[in-house]
């Protein structure tokens, strides 16, 4: 909370109103029920407190000592919110306040409707902002997932044989999670020609002899998640397989070692991008090269194309170039990097060298 106010007191916020999102679960360790009644967060720069459903109150008061200004089904919530603005000095003219984007467009309307005259933008520059710096203790618990993760990516691989499906080979994936008390996330496996399809949803496809296979997974363990992609070849290798997989290992290269505090988003995703057009497959790279990753799997900084965010220490995001030629395979190869030092630390400790499994 101290970070945040000195964050708000830097861009000239006075309000921030964070609905149960991720931003809550990071801010304030609270994750409330959420259904249709509004519950808020507001934060001023020497108050703070709740909006909180009375029937969820008990519930959520171990979790804070912030105030609640609670209101029934019976009454409503404006004469709840509008004590709670009060005490938060929102009654003046001329008012900045942060929304949480990522909350009910209902509940930001409460408190627009309430406050006519404030000038309103995101949390992209409050919370969103700090939430991108990650600190020693996040850095911690994002490598135990990565290195969870690359077990999980063995397992996988080690699921290929003939004839067997892409759902089964993603449940040997999240049998491992389950067995290292991680929750999974997501699971893509993709046979052939599925790979070309960069967001493939797993399926009864049968892996046949001398296909490329793509998988990308993650799971979640304490709090934070695992995100990485890694192909293989099941038999002979397709021809161009090795060719493709070459130039996305000299653009992942690439990509980390563009990675540094003070450089902009789109300078990292362009160093992967030069690499894959100089090679003749420009056309065939059909995505940003990445996306943060924090409590939330996608979450800022983006690597794109066109992203003037400047990257800094703690910052924590993929790199992911891919290529993708219809009808015969798919390859991308992604990893989670933090900026720590002068330099983009990768966190998984698995090759990027392609599985070969006879």
């Amino acid at each position: 909370m101290a970070r945040l106010r000195e964050r708000m007191t830097a861009t000239g916020t006075d309000l921030v109103v964070v609905g149960p999102s991720s931003h809550l679960v990071w801010l304030a360790g609270m994750s409330p029920h959420g259904d249709e009644r509004p519950v808020l967060l507001i934060v001023s720069k020497d108050h703070a407190g709740f909006l909180m459903p009375s029937l969820n109150a008990d519930s959520q008061r171990p979790f804070t000592k912030l105030p609640f200004y609670t209101w029934s089904d019976a009454d409503g919530p404006d004469a709840a919110l509008a004590k709670l603005l009060a005490d938060s000095s929102a009654d003046r003219p001329g008012l900045k306040i942060a929304l949480d984007e990522t909350m009910r467009a209902d509940f930001a309307l409460l408190v627009i409707d309430a406050l006519p005259g404030a000038k309103r933008g995101f949390l992209n520059d409050t919370v969103g902002y700090l939430r991108a710096r990650k600190d020693e203790a996040e850095y911690t618990l994002l490598k135990m997932n990565a290195v969870l993760n690359d077990g999980a990516m063995r397992a996988g691989f080690s699921a290929l044989r003939e004839g067997v499906t892409e759902l089964e080979v993603g449940q040997a994936i999240r049998d491992y999670y389950i067995a290292n008390g991680a929750k999974p996330e997501f699971v893509s496996v993709c046979f052939g020609e599925n790979g070309a399809f960069p967001h493939h949803h797993t399926g009864d496809r049968k892996l046949k002899r001398n296909e490329a296979v793509l998988i990308d997974i993650g799971g979640r363990k304490d709090g934070y998640p695992s995100d990485m992609t890694r192909v293989g070849i099941f038999g002979e290798t397709p021809a161009g397989f090795d060719e493709v997989h070459g130039v996305l290992e000299r653009a992942v290269q690439a990509a980390v070692d563009a990675a540094k505090p003070g450089v902009a988003a789109k300078e990292v995703d362009k160093a992967a991008r030069d690499v894959i057009t100089a090679a003749g497959y420009g056309e065939f790279f059909l995505h940003r090269t990445g996306h943060g990753l924090g409590i939330d799997i996608h979450e800022p900084p983006y690597i794109t194309g066109t992203s003037e965010t400047i990257l800094e220490e703690g910052n924590v995001f993929s790199i992911e170039p891919g290529i993708y030629l219809q009808g015969r395979f798919g390859l991308r190869l992604e990893e989670i990097v933090i900026v720590r030092g002068n330099r983009a630390e990768v966190l998984s400790e698995l090759p990027r060298s392609a599985f070969v499994v006879k």
